[in-house]
């Protein structure tokens, strides 16, 4: 009896520090993209407040891409009122299946000085992060 619990002891104590190393491990990973992915979203937002609609585009996910050709995309970004500032207000990053993405809640600045707030989804693709989804 006292084996059987010694065992059961050790197998509960296993799973705790295997569960304490996987959260461990889940933080440092979400703490380490939190940068990149406001980086990303601060690159993005900068290229449509300048009008550089082409490097933007570059920095869309693929699925975005396939929704909007660079010409449509031009099109969108420079269709009034036109982004003319912007202010990130939050990073937020989480993990599904162990991949990290990240949500960039931003203040954006339209033409006659009309603002919003907008979130732009932000995944890993290919080793870079990039802006998913509608933007505006």
């Amino acid at each position: 009896m006292r084996t059987g619990l010694a065992f059961a002891g050790f197998g509960v104590a296993l799973c705790c520090v295997g569960v304490a190393g996987l959260g461990a491990w889940n933080l440092q990973t979400v703490r380490q993209a939190a940068g990149p992915i406001r980086e990303t979203a601060d690159g993005f937002l900068s290229e449509v407040a300048l009008g550089d609609s082409d490097r933007a585009y570059e920095r869309l996910c693929e699925d975005a891409r396939s929704r909007w050709s660079a010409i449509g995309f031009t099109s969108w970004v420079r269709t009034p009122p036109m982004v003319t500032d912007y202010e990130i207000t939050d990073v937020s990053v989480a993990t599904r299946s162990g991949r990290p993405h990240g949500t960039v809640t931003v203040k954006v600045t339209r033409d006659g000085g009309i603002s919003e707030e907008r979130r732009l989804p932000v995944v890993r693709e290919d080793g870079d992060w990039r802006v998913c989804g509608d933007p505006f």
